[in-house]
């Protein structure tokens, strides 16, 4: 055999044995890795670690970490964690004087208490750490409640959150009562696997945590799994996805990334204790639209959003641009300063040049930020008297929409030309950038506020425009449901199958059905949708459904999230608003006692929760309990007289009494009060009609015609008010146009016919 030959066969039995030897070791770590992998601990056995778990291999995360603004969310209070003076230092606020003191190593405050008594408080917790820091202090039942004295760590000194306003102690907001209260308004987004654990049957609270500030597994979720494969020696370990964490941080998009972090930095209500893993923060978050009281009506920021709400309207996230595109995940610090932030994505000679901002670096000798691209883009405004936050929606200055419809501009926010008019920034606009305008779902959303009739199809054309965010679609589907009729109906209908669930539940909250059986056919398919609060919502509404509408499959899923439901709100029974939700949700079954219960819950955590009391009053007055309702009435208005809907009922209620003299006077504030209400000039026109007040009865009528000009009970009374007082001709009149709105409609020929005949 050749030499050649004889190296082959070498080579080969080499090769072979290499094989052998490969597949051996493959095989011998094939059955490591199976071992490891049911070693690992299952979903339901994944626990919550604490960080000193992760140091010593993610050491760089956690040195970031450590100073953040997670780190000292929260903390006990101590000589290292107190940053006010508690040198017997005294504060002055609406004629209280409250005093900061220590004792030892402990922290005391002297200040107003429950029933406006002075007395002593410990504090036991810090809360926050810059520009500001609150304190709380423990009370009776489990509760922690947040001093509204906070210090401001950057002048050095205490002062009050509301500064304009005195807070009495029988107010929700007092510090002593539900509105300050910690458990339920804001641990959740301060502490690691917060679990409020409120009792409601004994109104205690068993809150717990497993680490008191936001350390690691607060975002990751329980670490326990991904600690046992750590420990598996490196060759060893098995493949698993995201290396057993709970949470997935790595190779996700933006708006799994974004939806992680509006756990908690979103303007958003709870249905349930926080879910790390959900796919969706719509299993147990209900975020915010863009409401009136929240939000401008071109989107920008009123009250604090925690950003999210913001974000989701930006160009930046439909681009798939994410939080840690800017900010570090760990330290929460931005990647660059100033404008280099900004250019990590933008080009410097386009944006980054006085041809796009028209604003010098140096002003009058002076350094001048007017050049930083967050002064137009991201206008800050303070909250909480000194924090300032950013608008994150990230919006290019409109002055033209400050003049159309009211809201801020950048120009006149940012400190920069406050002294100037609106006028001068319009001018300065068209002469940088020219006259044209791109239209804006301000105008449409701000004609809705104002209840204009044209708003309508702008609204429409925002739902169903895909190019909008689905938070400002969802915000035009919500005012949607203030103008009636059967083109709206079907666009609720549409909407119920859009891919953004924020639209599917906010649909199935507007639509209107003709009957039961219609509506279990509408809403019984999102039972089984994926997301969790779709289905709960869904369920709600179809709560006051016979069961013999709905097929057998349906009825296991409905009583499945009807369960769902009832869990999650009977676990935040601390806020009144809950006990309202469920009285209304026994009301609509028909279940009065029940109904009441609940009204009355909500009341005894906050006795001045106006619309529990409006519900409770209206479930009293179908009973026929007059007095209570006349007395629960009452003292909406004593505490709230501009609750111009309370004086409305109230005078239904004195008209079914026969006291029309009272009644009239109620109807008068409530037709001055709610001028975009027909229904009340329409009830105010006929009572004033009955007492011979002529010339304000045809000035009632005509407003709610002029209000609903189709409406055709209206046109009848305003005819019949004609008729009566000899006005044949302004009563033809009126007849034909009721002839011409309802051809079909026998009701306006036989009024014509007889009105001719007279």
């Amino acid at each position: 055999m050749s030499s050649n030959h004889m190296r082959r066969w070498k080579i080969a039995g080499v090769t072979a044995l290499t094989v052998i030897m490969l597949s051996i070791s493959l095989y011998v770590i094939r059955e490591t890795q199976q071992d490891a992998r049911d070693s690992l601990p299952g979903d339901s056995d994944v626990t919550f670690v604490g960080r000193e778990q992760c140091i010593d291999c993610h050491n760089s995360a956690y040195e970031k970490w450590l100073g953040s603004d997670h780190d000292e969310a929260m903390a006990a209070a101590s000589e290292q964690t107190v940053l006010g003076d508690f040198n017997d230092a005294l504060f002055e606020h609406g004629g209280i004087i409250s005093r900061f003191y220590r004792k030892g190593d402990r922290y005391f405050v002297y200040t107003e208490g429950p029933g406006g008594e002075m007395a002593e408080f410990e504090v036991r917790y810090t809360f926050g750490v810059e520009p500001l820091q609150q304190y709380l202090i423990p009370f009776p039942g489990g509760r922690l409640q947040a001093l509204p004295i906070a210090w401001d760590a950057e002048e050095l000194r205490w002062f009050f959150l509301y500064p304009d306003t005195v807070i009495t102690p029988d107010d929700w907001l007092h510090w002593t009562r539900n509105g300050q209260n910690w458990n339920g308004m804001c641990a959740e987004c301060h502490s690691t696997n917060l679990r409020k654990g409120y009792d409601p049957e004994t109104k205690i609270f068993n809150t717990t945590w497993s680490e008191v500030d936001v350390s690691c597994e607060a975002c990751h979720g329980a670490g326990s799994r991904h600690v046992a494969w750590a420990e598996i020696e490196p060759m060893g370990r098995p493949v698993v996805a995201d290396y057993g964490l709970i949470v997935r941080s790595s190779g996700i998009d933006n708006r799994q990334q974004v939806d992680m972090c509006a756990a908690c930095h979103s303007r958003r209500s709870e249905v349930g204790d926080y879910d790390h893993g959900q796919i969706n923060m719509m299993e147990t978050l209900q975020p915010s639209l863009l409401r009136e009281d929240l939000y401008h009506a071109d989107g920008q920021i009123l009250e604090e959003s925690y950003v999210w709400g913001s974000f989701v309207q930006s160009k930046m996230y439909q681009n798939g641009v994410r939080c840690s595109d800017c900010h570090d995940v760990h330290s929460l610090q931005l990647h660059k300063p100033g404008n280099e932030l900004c250019l990590q994505c933008h080009q410097a000679d386009t944006y980054d040049a006085y041809k796009h901002h028209f604003h010098q670096r140096i002003y009058e000798g002076q350094p001048s930020d007017g050049a930083l691209c967050v002064k137009c883009h991201m206008p800050e405004q303070p909250f909480m008297v000194i924090d300032y936050r950013a608008d994150h929606s990230l919006r290019v200055p409109r002055p033209d929409l400050t003049q159309q419809i009211g809201v801020p501009n950048a120009c006149g926010q940012s400190g920069c030309h406050n002294n100037e008019t609106v006028q001068w920034s319009v001018d300065a606009f068209t002469d940088w950038y020219g006259k044209a305008r791109k239209p804006h779902f301000g105008t449409i959303l701000a004609a809705a506020r104002a209840n204009k009739p044209g708003a309508v199809n702008g609204l429409i054309a925002l739902i169903e425009s895909s190019l909008y965010p689905a938070i400002v679609r969802a915000t035009a589907l919500n005012a949607l449901q203030g103008y009636p009729g059967e083109q709206v109906a079907n666009i609720m209908r549409r909407a119920l199958n859009d891919d953004e669930a924020l639209l599917r539940h906010t649909a199935v909250e507007g639509l209107v059905a003709g009957g039961p059986q219609e509506l279990v056919n509408l809403l019984a398919p999102l039972l089984f949708d994926p997301v969790r609060l779709v289905r709960l919502q869904a369920a709600v509404r179809l709560s006051a459904v016979a069961r013999e509408y709905f097929e057998p499959y349906q009825l296991e899923a409905f009583d499945s999230a009807l369960a769902e439901y009832i869990k999650a709100m009977r676990a935040m029974l601390d806020f009144a608003a809950t006990g309202m939700n469920l009285g209304n949700f026994y009301a609509r079954q028909g279940d009065v006692e029940k109904a009441e219960h609940y009204y009355r819950t909500a009341l005894e955590v906050d006795d001045r929760f106006h619309p529990a009391k409006m519900n409770l009053a209206t479930l009293l007055s179908q009973q026929g309990r007059n007095s209570e309702t006349e007395q629960l009435l009452r003292e909406v208005l004593e505490a709230y007289p501009e609750q111009h809907a309370a004086s409305y009922s109230l005078s239904l209620l004195l008209v079914s009494l026969n006291r029309i003299d009272e009644a009239l006077i109620y109807l008068a504030r409530a037709s001055e009060g709610m001028p975009e209400r027909s229904r009340v000039h329409y009830n105010y026109g006929l009572l004033l009609a009955q007492m011979g007040k002529v010339a304000e009865a045809e000035t009632a009528l005509g407003k709610a015609l002029g209000i609903e000009p189709q409406n055709i009970d209206y046109m009848y009374a305003l005819i019949d008010f004609y008729v009566r007082r000899g006005r044949i001709d302004a009563a033809l009149e009126l007849a034909e146009q009721m002839i011409a709105t309802y051809p079909d409609n026998p009701l306006g020929h036989n009024i014509k016919a007889s009105i001719e005949r007279r």
